[in-house]
């Protein structure tokens, strides 16, 4: 699994123009994205990686000050481009294996104590944030 987390604001995902997931207050932005051998171990080992990450202001993490995290899926982190203009997407998981894994991230956060909104898989979202810091990291499980 691969993830861009950004240490945001506030954020927002709307779908037709109706919002289905946002945070008002310090927290995370994490985009999420799976490949072909992902497994729900994966996804328990990134969301408790997400959940206790000290990127927040004072080396804090959500678990410490109970920040929201927003959780999208984002296939085109597998994208590849190395050869001419357009990207594969070869090594991103289809659907069908993606939306659980997300699922299960989304899951595991919950499980652990976080309040987590998300966007909706496979739907054409627009995302607002604001980036603090700005703060982006890429994480790989």
């Amino acid at each position: 699994m691969r993830a861009v987390v950004q240490r945001v604001s506030s954020a927002s995902v709307e779908v037709e123009g109706r919002t289905v997931g946002a945070v008002e207050e310090p927290g995370l932005l994490v985009l999420v994205g799976v490949t072909h051998t992902d497994t729900r171990a994966e996804a328990a080992k990134l969301a408790a990686k997400l959940w206790g990450l000290r990127i927040l202001h004072g080396e804090k993490s959500c678990s410490d000050v109970s920040a929201p995290l927003l959780v999208i899926s984002q296939f085109t982190l597998y994208g590849d481009a190395r050869k001419g203009r357009r990207p594969t997407w070869q090594a991103a998981a289809p659907g069908p294996v993606a939306e659980p894994l997300v699922e299960a991230v989304v899951a595991e956060l919950r499980g652990l104590g976080a309040h987590v909104e998300t966007g909706v898989f496979g739907a054409d979202m627009r995302v607002s944030l604001v980036n603090d810091g700005p703060i982006t990291l890429v994480l790989d499980v």
